[in-house]
């Protein structure tokens, strides 16, 4: 069983040994933090607190299991909201200490990694973006087990970048979902808006398209008129910067498969140029599993287990914080 609490998704999966996914109960926030135009921390935590055991109950009932039929349980113990983290460690352990089940932390960006797993065949070496609202960072992949952290950003993150241009558009949240709607809609030739140049080859950096674009409708007093143009440009110098940075790192590592994770690779554009680009070697998950979500978290438990990364004769390990894995010690 994998159970992630990082920020506003309550998610809970069972698989199997085979990586079978056989439930994947999730309880998204989005229609709460609608109206904040982001996500509150201590509404999160709430809802979680509400939400974590009907979600537990409801994976299970799916997956047609009891709890006492659970071999492992793998709870996600950072990087995320430390009040919304803490919701699935605690009840993770109660859960272990009453029915006797191992509970081992998972890194959420490994989950993010793990997901690309769930349903391809992934060969190495392989390069991984995980692009999301919190990280954009770019992995080497030599095995199973061994994640090599590349590059990650300079600022904003991707998605927060797609969530600040939205509201400088003043679209609604969240808004990598809103830009790439409208987006459909626009002209890329409308306008070019900057990609940051780095002395870093595989860096990534996103505060200066957000201001590229402040600017540019400041100087346009006609500029709601073109909102589907603006968004759609934007979009592309997101996704354009994101796909020149893999590529580079795939080509210098020899990549043999280019793999997307994190709620970012839901956005269609990425999709589109990332398989234009890599063709067969692209991966992209199901978008249920770009978001956050229970099962990613069970699949890179299980890629553990099968690597002999766990310790079983101690039910909570503490790991310590590196640059590859910074796991939160909860």
């Amino acid at each position: 069983m994998g159970i992630e609490t990082s920020c506003d998704e309550t998610s809970v999966s069972v698989i199997n040994s085979d990586s079978e996914v056989l439930s994947n109960s999730t309880f998204s926030q989005i229609h709460i933090h609608k109206e904040y135009g982001g996500v509150v921390p201590e509404i999160a935590s709430k809802n979680h607190l509400e939400k974590i055991l009907p979600v537990i109950d409801l994976a299970l009932k799916d997956a047609k299991k009891e709890i006492n039929e659970i071999k492992y349980l793998f709870v996600t113990n950072g990087p995320g909201l430390i009040n919304c983290l803490m919701i699935g460690v605690a009840t993770s352990k109660s859960i272990g200490l009453l029915k006797n089940i191992p509970v081992f932390p998972v890194n959420h960006l490994e989950g993010h990694i793990a997901s690309c797993f769930i349903e391809n065949k992934i060969n190495f070496p392989s390069i991984c973006l995980v692009a999301s609202g919190g990280h954009t960072n770019l992995y080497l992949l030599k095995s199973h087990k061994e994640f090599i952290l590349l590059s990650t950003t300079r600022d904003d993150a991707a998605g927060e970048a797609f969530d600040k241009g939205a509201k400088i558009l003043g679209l609604g949240y969240p808004g990598g979902v809103e830009i790439d709607n409208l987006a459909k809609k626009g002209r890329k030739e409308f306008h070019s808006f900057p990609i940051a140049s780095l002395d870093s080859d595989f860096d990534f950096s996103f505060s200066g398209l957000k201001t590229s674009l402040k600017h540019f409708i400041d100087k346009d007093l006609n500029w709601k008129e073109k909102i589907p143009d603006i968004a759609c440009c934007y979009q592309e110098a997101i996704v354009q910067s994101l796909v020149e940075k893999t590529k580079k790192a795939a080509n210098k590592y020899n990549a043999k498969n280019i793999l997307f994770a994190g709620g970012v690779a839901c956005n269609s554009r990425l999709r589109e140029v990332g398989k234009n680009l890599f063709g067969d070697a692209a991966i992209f998950p199901s978008n249920q599993f770009c978001t956050d979500n229970g099962a990613m978290i069970a699949m890179r438990g299980l890629q553990k287990i099968k690597a002999n990364d766990i310790n079983e004769d101690n039910n909570f390990p503490v790991f310590s914080s590196n640059k590859s894995n910074p796991n939160l010690d909860l």
